[in-house]
């Protein structure tokens, strides 16, 4: 089956179902190395993170398997486990973790300009706090996860409006994802934690100051680097912390 194009406004699902029936009627073959990355989105009209959203979900559904410097391969079929009636309702929002991104940009840079504007004592003090969990975390060779949600959690809280808390906490929710642990272990390392860490370090020192402008501009910042991240070449990658 020829692979079709893709409409830019679809979402990475539409992209893995298209490869899954390309896989499923044997255009790619058990063991047959996929097209790289960028001739996957040249050929399907998409961007490339938009491939790689996919990708990660067909990877975290044991249809493919990313070997990173080597290529991406098709997986033999395994037996579909019976879904289960009573579903989990709290179960992460399957968002795109690029995408989610993208949308944290918008959201969370204006939430820590309100943050500087209205954060109290304790808040910022739980914002230095969660900062040095990181750290800490770091320094014991552990992802920073608790430290990092400690972090965008407290800027949230200062920022005076529940509804934007209430959204950050969402963004939370889909961030412990299937989707996301696949896409940290194959990019998250101790550089890029280090790197994270001083760009909240910055989001910081502008709610200190009570530099409203500052404040959007570095978490938006942040949050562009870290998308830059996650969107790095394949064979640059190496596997997290952990």
């Amino acid at each position: 089956m020829p692979l079709q194009t893709v409409e830019p406004q679809r979402l990475y699902r539409q992209i893995a179902e298209q490869l899954r029936q390309a896989i499923a009627s044997g255009e790619f073959a058990v063991g047959a190395r996929l097209p790289a990355e960028r001739d996957l989105a040249k050929l399907l009209g998409v961007s490339r993170p938009s491939v790689r959203e996919a990708l990660i979900a067909l990877e975290v559904e044991a249809v493919i398997e990313v070997r990173t410097g080597s290529g991406i391969y098709v997986l033999a079929p395994r037996a579909k486990k019976a879904e289960s009636a009573d579903a989990d309702t709290d179960a992460p929002p399957e968002w795109g973790p690029l995408e989610l991104m993208r949308a944290r940009e918008l959201v969370e840079g204006e939430v820590a300009a309100l943050a500087a504007r209205h954060a109290k004592k304790a808040d910022v003090q739980a914002m230095g706090g969660a900062l040095q969990q990181m750290r800490d975390e770091v320094g014991a060779g552990q992802e920073p996860r608790l430290g990092d949600e400690a972090f965008h959690a407290a800027i949230a809280r200062a920022c005076g409006n529940e509804v934007l808390r209430d959204t950050v906490r969402g963004y939370w929710r889909a961030r412990c994802g299937p989707l996301f642990e696949r896409l940290g272990d194959h990019f998250d390392t101790v550089p890029s934690w280090n790197a994270a860490i001083a760009e909240h370090a910055a989001v910081l020192d502008a709610v200190r100051a009570r530099d409203a402008d500052a404040a959007r501009e570095t978490m938006r910042r942040h949050l562009k680097k870290a998308h830059a991240r996650y969107s790095g070449s394949w064979p640059a990658a190496k596997k997290g912390v952990r």
